[in-house]
């Protein structure tokens, strides 16, 4: 018997796994998987794969990237926060953070990385602004599996891995993240080629509800509050699925957390929609001038302009479910929330954890929060400058460049010479 099945949210009805992503019947929907063990059993394996048993696969990888929670001392003082629990997933290896590309989106690469290799044969087709991209490189590169990965231009910068990425191909897009987005899903017209699948991949969403699981297990019940920032809203509608789970445990309490998220204005489509109580998103009214407010944003890992918003088990449902808030931050009290952070926690962060710390300040400054209540701060990037302690960051390059716009067809032929050569 499978350790779980995949069930469509909208329907409830079980789902065959073929890696699927989507509904057979059609249905616009996410699915979620449903595990055997109804317990969180929480096993002696390296880093993510010690909650293998919420996890949608059956293997595992010897890699001990994984999530770390601490109660904060020095920031808690600060906010006046006594509860405050950090869910640090960078790299911080005096605090056991050792997730080498310093984002929580190698929580996501991991598990999916097994899901891949224990359901098909094609070739994996990863969309990313960045530190997604890294993520699945650095995996690609511990283990031989091959992928292929469509960034933004602007984005190659952030493209390193600590070992060669001999397995990878990477396509650089001149455009922004829903440009890549879009190619990726191009990519994937052809033969052999499949796509990670985003929001509707469980590998990965379960992959970042670990966060979830493991301050559950540290502090000994779910948190009150969840303070985490958003692009997709990927990982806040993880957060909320490994605390139902949570609940339905019967060991961390029975309320769930309220979700707290934020994004980086001038680019704030779900703050809009959710503080107008829509359920959809309207270009016109959230993400007008998308292009020029997507320039001009601190953090551009957080700037998808189609994220699972309106989808039965997506942001809003979170939202709803927990009883959440969001929160527009600027570029300068990001800045500030970031100082602040490394000035008392001791690390630095990635921009986007500096735009969630932002909006904890903010609960805390208008009371949007009860204070003597337990948090949860998902720091989803960190340790930048201390992995250049440690690591040689090797960069990885693009096999080509293509313009936004552009169909698999006029890359069809490089596209296959390079991956039949990874």
């Amino acid at each position: 018997m499978s350790s779980y099945t995949l069930r469509c949210v909208h329907c409830g009805d079980e789902v065959p796994e073929h890696y699927t992503t989507a509904c057979p019947r059609g249905h616009a929907s996410l699915l979620r998987a449903d595990y055997a063990e109804k317990q969180l059993n929480v096993m002696k394996a390296p880093g993510i794969f010690r909650f293998s048993s919420w996890l949608p696969v059956h293997g595992s990888l010897p890699i001990d990237a994984g999530p770390v929670c601490y109660k904060s001392e020095a920031l808690a003082r600060e906010l006046n926060l006594p509860n405050l629990h950090i869910g640090f997933n960078g790299y911080w290896p005096e605090r056991g953070g050792t997730i080498a590309t310093c984002s929580f989106k190698e929580l996501e690469a991991l598990p999916t990385m097994v899901r891949v290799r224990e359901n098909t044969t094609d070739t994996l087709v990863i969309a990313s602004a960045g530190n997604t991209a890294r993520a699945f490189l650095q995996v690609s590169a511990l283990t031989g599996v091959p992928v292929v990965v469509v960034v933004p231009e602007k984005s190659l910068a952030r493209l390193w891995t600590t070992v060669p990425a001999e397995k990878a191909c990477v396509i650089a897009v001149r455009g922004d993240y829903t440009d890549a987005i879009r190619f990726s899903r191009e990519v994937c017209s052809l033969p052999g080629f499949i796509e990670e699948g985003g929001a509707r991949n469980v590998a990965r969403r379960d992959g970042m509800g670990t966060v979830m699981l493991d301050a559950a297990v540290t502090i000994g019940r779910m948190p009150d509050y969840y303070f985490q920032a958003i692009g997709s809203g990927t990982g806040g509608i993880a957060a909320w699925e490994a605390a139902v789970r949570l609940r339905e445990d019967g060991r961390f309490g029975q309320a769930l957390p309220s979700l707290h998220l934020s994004q980086n204005l001038p680019f704030v489509p779900m703050v809009s929609a959710w503080n107008d109580h829509r359920r959809t998103l309207v270009a016109e009214t959230d993400m007008p001038d998308a292009s020029s407010a997507i320039s001009r944003v601190f953090s551009d890992v957080l700037t998808n302009r189609e994220p699972p918003y309106a989808i039965p088990g997506g942001v809003f449902d979170a939202m709803s479910a927990t009883g959440g808030r969001m929160y527009a931050v600027t570029n300068d009290e990001a800045r500030a929330a970031g100082n602040l952070f490394t000035e008392h926690e001791g690390i630095d962060l990635d921009p986007a954890a500096a735009v969630a710390v932002s909006s904890l300040i903010r609960a805390c400054e208008t009371g949007s929060i009860d204070t003597g209540r337990t948090v949860l701060l998902n720091i989803t990037g960190g340790g930048y400058e201390r992995v250049r302690e440690d690591h040689a960051l090797i960069p990885v390059h693009p096999a080509f460049c293509v313009p936004a716009g552009a169909t698999a067809e006029q890359v069809k032929k490089e596209l296959a010479k390079l991956v039949n050569h990874v």
